[in-house]
């Protein structure tokens, strides 16, 4: 069992558009002690179209996650299920309301073995971190970042920022399934820390910035530290959505035993 706690915590601010449609949640396994889920998902569509995917990821995973039990599920599973399912719906809601709903998705699982399992898909991140020192993050499914791992050079023709950052991968899209992006880690060890995050968050800050903020502070109090930086360093453009998830493992509280003896009543 791990000798470790976790405290974690959660952040949003609307940025500079007339809608939320960022959505993240924390959840415990009613049917499995000492498992985690972190969930973040970034809607698109646009006309309650995004909120609509974002909050059926989050429903979604808070389903299928009560129903976890590491007896008869695995937890990578669980996350392609997730995904899965999610993505399904989505898909389904497009057709009733006549709406365009899609939605980024990151997922994290940590058991109480000290493992931790993550998959994505699209540009909402995780990050991991050991302490202050980052140690990797996912990769961005978007068409720059495609072609990148393919070594090709982007046309002239899509070189803007727009455009290059145009999704390849999310739920709720034109295939008929999601590519879910999964890794994971195990030996997870005291001053470890996990960040989820949407866009409108990560454009603003290294690497090194994000590590020295989640080290140095309670998850709670970093996400507001966060989310008030990039604030002030949006001014002037018309900022997106922010949202985040902090995740991190601190020492156990130590309960100390009283050992004192004490007098027995006699029974009558």
């Amino acid at each position: 069992m791990s000798q470790y706690k976790i405290e974690a915590g959660t952040g949003q601010h609307i940025g500079d558009r007339q809608e939320q449609e960022d959505r993240t949640a924390l959840f415990a396994a009613p049917k499995a002690p000492g498992y985690m889920l972190a969930v973040l998902a970034d809607g698109m569509g646009g006309h309650s179209g995004g909120a609509l995917a974002a909050e059926q990821v989050i429903h979604t995973a808070k389903e299928i996650f009560e129903r976890f039990s590491p007896l008869t599920d695995d937890p990578e599973n669980i996350l392609h299920t997730i995904a899965r399912e999610a993505d399904t719906i989505i898909k389904l809601s497009a057709i009733s309301t006549e709406k365009r709903p899609h939605s980024t998705i990151v997922l994290l699982i940590l058991t109480p073995e000290g493992k931790a399992l993550w998959g994505h898909a699209g540009d909402s991140r995780l990050y991991r971190f050991e302490g202050p020192n980052f140690i990797q993050r996912t990769e961005d499914h978007t068409y720059q970042t495609l072609l990148a791992a393919q070594n090709k050079a982007q046309p002239a023709s899509i070189s803007n920022t727009t455009t290059s950052q145009l999704l390849t991968n999310f739920l709720g899209g034109k295939e008929k399934k999601v590519k879910l992006s999964v890794d994971s880690h195990a030996g997870l060890q005291i001053g470890d820390a996990f960040l989820l995050c949407s866009d409108g968050l990560w454009q603003y800050f290294s690497n090194a910035e994000f590590g020295a903020a989640i080290a140095a502070h309670p998850p709670r109090q970093a996400c507001e530290m966060l989310i008030k930086k990039a604030r002030e360093r949006a001014v002037g453009t018309k900022a997106d959505n922010c949202t985040l998830a902090i995740v991190k493992l601190s020492k156990a509280d130590v309960v100390l035993q009283d050992y004192k003896t004490h007098g027995i009543r006699r029974a009558v």
